[in-house]
């Protein structure tokens, strides 16, 4: 059974910076790709990025492109999403999930495995 675990949500003033972490158990993550996905009260679950299983292809939202990071370290069964410039709009739910196969996808119904989420909090 998979378990993704999400860290290092918080709370932040703009302009500020988090690094988020997404740790599996019980499967590795070689060989899936993951993405990170974020939901804000009263809005729909929405696509933020998402990283190939060999992180040699990335995809971002347009609304953080430039200023987040997706990237991971196989050997230690994490992925992270460095987040910079962080905007009041940035609040909200931010869950990882495991996609199916290799490809990286902004496709929500590619994810298979989700995990409990971690709250993200820009405020001044």
């Amino acid at each position: 059974q998979v378990q993704l675990v999400e860290s290092g949500g918080g709370s932040v003033q703009p302009g500020g910076s988090l690094r988020l972490s997404c740790t599996t158990s019980g499967l590795t993550l070689n060989y899936s790709a993951i993405g990170w996905f974020r939901q804000a009260p009263g809005k729909e679950r929405e696509f933020v990025a998402a990283i190939s299983w060999s992180g040699g292809s990335t995809y971002y939202a347009d609304s953080v492109k430039g200023r987040f990071t997706i990237s991971r370290d196989n050997a230690k069964n994490t992925v992270y999403l460095q987040m910079n410039s962080l905007k009041p709009e940035d609040t909200a739910v931010y869950y990882c999930a495991q996609a199916a196969n290799t490809i990286a996808t902004m496709s929500i119904a590619r994810y298979d495995y989700w995990g409990q989420g971690t709250q993200v909090t820009v405020s001044s």
